[in-house]
């Protein structure tokens, strides 16, 4: 499991202010002396004038962690770089990842990903941003490639043209959940265990929905409080199927949830920004649910007539 950190400066949606950073710092802390290692990141992470914040905490925090050594070194950023309309060239995106190292303040990115494919819109943009992926691997700048959004069509298309040129792709954000496990999602799913790629699961409580804090009649704040109203009511047969096994486990749902995530195999990536959140997702950890827990959950999932709404962003 990692961690990712979508809400570190974002306001609009998470209700980020500077005063949680000593929290947010705690539990960066938290999530290293517990074994996480990864930390997924962007560089449209934050709102208006604290664009990148997201980063730059990441890389303040690990400046500042004061445990071992060892451990510090192993500790992974991923970050992903906009496909924004303005990088048409190769050189624009190895500009876009030499601006996240000075952010985050390291040498090297652990994995530089693609935040999303421009193939539904503009692909010539999109063969210039592979070759750019391929630019800052070869500079060293990062020391693996991802993709993020990227359904299994395109996601064959980067991993061939990747490896002619000698670089492996290493990673495939998603949105997967209990929530999101249709039929795209599989594929990518069965495309990455062939080639060897890792499917990184993003949003795996549903944006807060799989979390069982919120009703039809509690919903949170802000944009998230719109969706809620329009999915949560068909979420009954899904929520009632996490709460009975929770019980029985002596776990959360949120913690079954992304147990789930982890049992197929991907790594899940739930965002936190409370200790008592970070402390929640690492109960996720150390077991696993059965295979009747499993398809109990499954078919929950199926009989529940809502979804999530996908990615805008997500290709075919």
């Amino acid at each position: 499991m990692g961690f990712g950190t979508w809400a570190w400066g974002n306001q609009l949606l998470w209700g980020y202010q500077e005063s949680m950073d000593d929290e947010l710092q705690k539990i960066f802390n938290l999530a290293i002396e517990s074994g996480i290692n990864l930390f997924d990141t962007a560089d449209s992470y934050g709102t208006g004038k604290l664009n990148g914040q997201s980063e730059k905490l990441l890389g303040k925090f690990i400046r500042e962690f004061q445990g071992n050594k060892q451990v510090k070194d192993n500790i992974v950023i991923a970050t992903k770089f906009a496909a924004y309309p303005w990088r048409l060239t190769p050189n624009q995106f190895v500009d876009a990842c030499k601006s996240s190292l000075d952010r985050v303040q390291l040498e090297q990115i652990g994995i530089g990903q693609l935040h999303w494919s421009t193939a539904n819109y503009a692909p010539l943009q999109e063969r210039a941003l592979w070759d750019g992926l391929v630019a800052m691997y070869d500079k060293g700048l990062v020391r693996a490639v991802g993709v993020s959004n990227y359904g299994p069509k395109q996601l064959l298309k980067i991993h061939d043209y990747l490896k002619a040129r000698g670089v492996p792709l290493c990673s495939a954000q998603v949105q997967f959940s209990l929530l999101s496990m249709g039929k795209d999602q599989m594929e990518i799913k069965n495309i990455c265990d062939s080639l060897g790629i890792r499917v990184i699961s993003y949003s795996p409580l549903g944006l807060g929905m799989l979390t069982g804090k919120y009703t039809s009649s509690n919903l949170p704040s802000g944009p998230r409080g719109l969706l809620f109203r329009q999915i949560l009511p068909g979420l009954e047969p899904l929520l009632n199927s996490l709460n009975e096994i929770a019980q029985k486990r002596r776990k959360t749902i949120s913690q079954v949830a992304i147990n789930w995530c982890i049992s197929k195999g991907t790594i899940p990536i739930p965002g936190v920004k409370s200790i008592k959140q970070a402390e929640e997702n690492l109960g996720a950890l150390g077991w696993q649910l059965n295979s009747d827990e499993l398809l109990q959950l499954e078919y929950a999932a199926l009989e529940s007539p809502r979804k999530m709404v996908q990615n805008i962003f997500q290709t075919r």
